[in-house]
């Protein structure tokens, strides 16, 4: 079952299912930084305010904001 990145707890690890229907220009920025369908992640934390995540995924650390996060559809790992 699809869920929003923003859903997701810390430590949870999860796959990149798609995007969710809205701006072109967030889905375009993030399959650029390497967020494609059946990539694997984890994420490392959140902000004390809750925006922005952070979440590591294909070695390195990407920060993205709530917004962002609430576009891309993941499943969880279990």
């Amino acid at each position: 079952m699809a869920m929003n990145l923003k859903d997701l707890a810390v430590g949870d690890i999860g796959t990149i299912a798609g995007y969710a229907a809205g701006s072109k220009t967030y889905r375009r920025k993030l399959l650029s930084l390497g967020l494609t369908r059946g990539t694997e992640f984890s994420v490392t934390r959140y902000a004390p305010m809750g925006d922005p995540v952070e979440i590591k995924v294909r070695g390195f650390s990407l920060s993205l904001r709530k917004e962002e996060a609430a576009s891309v559809l993941v499943e969880k790992s279990s």
